[in-house]
């Protein structure tokens, strides 16, 4: 929360005196800067004073309540800005999609469940603690309250430093965690710690940011829905009135989520109010939302998406270098081709990864040396698959893989050496 003089700034204001303020200021310079602060926030939702973000920070803190405005009328977005760090609290527009978590910052390998509960319990831990800790107190602090929760256990849910695995597990937290700004080496590697059981780091904690990287709407200690897809939809939405005013501005609101944060959005995927509501707004929705964010319109048939052509407001995009990037460009034109030729039903797990071992056997003198170890086709598949799926290109469900219309937009070109492939639009479905 912003404490003192700028306070102010940031109170909840009438609907007619948010509008005003958005249309305030229509120089060419600050329309500009907004926007380099909007694209900022969408790429990176946590932006702290110093380090890479430095410039960033400052721009949001200038265009604060314009920004905290903004965001609250288009997408029911919370930005909070304080001398510390500034943090716009996104909410997905649905809780459903699974297919964009959290990956290792060095092999973009998915954080599997026991990560995310080693990542939960590291928070908790962190903020019964002090500035300070070291990597080994931390440790045990886990250790500690992982045997007081059985049911972890009774999940399945094991770890113990004792283990390559869990060493690894853990690493990969804390890196996330460094990446954040919530913890700052003053000591050591953790890297050190996978040839060495004994290696220690020290950290200081920087707890306000610890206070803002939760984003929820309802603290989970106060959900009383049984299950997790209930519980997960309650802590990130509040009730809203049974009203027609209610329920347009949820309708706006989710297409706002939509179409600044989700790769792609299909039609068939909606529901009918959902459908109708946007084929009412969307000149004004897509004309503010690209002209805030400078984005691109791109529509199609089957649906439509909010181009970032600049990619500097993407956190994730398709690889275009390197051995996941060109088996990734050369499956999903495989795949667009299947479906220029009509054919778009579901692909089985082992076709897809025969057609990976066959990639690899014509490209593997490019490729990294790995990729000619036994098994190889699965993990790389797994990692491509992954990367699609996340960007609305594929569907992954019962060990099928359905190719989606919008893969039909990608092709592959070669260039000298072909190992600099690289994917272009190529205009199909329009």
């Amino acid at each position: 929360m912003v404490n003192g003089p700028e306070a102010a700034a940031f109170r909840p204001a009438s609907q007619r005196a948010r509008l005003e303020r958005l249309r305030d200021d229509a120089d060419p310079l600050v329309e500009e800067e907004r926007r380099q602060a909007v694209r900022e926030l969408l790429r990176r939702p946590l932006l702290l004073p110093q380090g890479n973000t430095a410039v960033a920070f400052a721009r949001v803190r200038r265009h604060g309540p314009w920004l905290a405005d903004w965001f609250a009328h288009y997408a029911d977005w919370t930005l909070s800005v304080t001398s510390e760090a500034a943090r716009l609290r996104k909410y997905p527009a649905s809780a459903e999609d699974t297919t964009r978590g959290l990956t290792a910052s060095s092999s973009e390998e998915p954080f599997t469940p026991a990560r995310y509960v080693l990542l939960c319990v590291a928070l908790a831990v962190l903020e019964r603690g002090g500035r300070q800790i070291t990597l080994g107190r931390l440790a045990e602090n886990i250790t500690l309250f992982w045997a007081s929760e059985p049911a972890l256990a009774a999940q399945g849910l094991i770890w113990s430093l004792d283990t390559a695995a869990g060493r690894r597990d853990y690493v990969n937290v804390l890196r996330f965690l460094a990446g954040t700004g919530l913890l700052v080496r003053l000591q050591g590697t953790e890297e050190s710690l996978l040839q060495d059981r004994q290696a220690d780091v020290l950290y200081n904690v920087n707890r306000p940011v610890l206070a803002l990287l939760l984003a929820v709407r309802r603290s989970p200690s106060l959900i009383t829905e049984s299950t997790f897809a209930d519980r997960l939809r309650a802590i990130m939405e509040t009730p809203r009135p049974n009203t027609a005013e209610a329920r347009n501005r949820a309708l706006r609101t989710g297409w706002v989520r939509r179409l600044l944060d989700d790769p792609v959005t299909y039609y068939g995927d909606l529901a009918a109010d959902e459908i109708g509501y946007f084929e009412s707004q969307r000149a004004h929705l897509v004309r503010e939302l690209c002209g805030a964010a400078g984005l691109v319109e791109e529509a199609r048939a089957e649906g439509i998406a909010l181009a970032d052509l600049e990619g500097d407001c993407t956190d994730t995009g398709l690889p275009e270098e390197g051995t996941e990037g060109h088996l990734t460009l050369l499956l999903a034109t495989w795949m667009a081709e299947r479906l220029r030729r009509g054919q778009s039903g579901p692909l089985g797990m082992g076709e897809v990864r025969d057609r990976s071992a066959r990639f690899i056997r014509e490209h593997r003198h490019h490729w990294r040396k790995a990729v000619a170890e036994a098994g190889a086709e699965e993990w790389l598949t797994e990692l491509v698959l992954s990367r699609l799926a996340g960007l609305g290109l594929v569907t992954l469900e019962l060990g099928a893989v359905t190719p989606r219309p919008a893969l039909g937009r990608f092709a592959l070109r070669a260039t000298p050496g072909l190992v600099g492939a690289a994917a272009e639009a190529d205009g199909v479905s329009q």
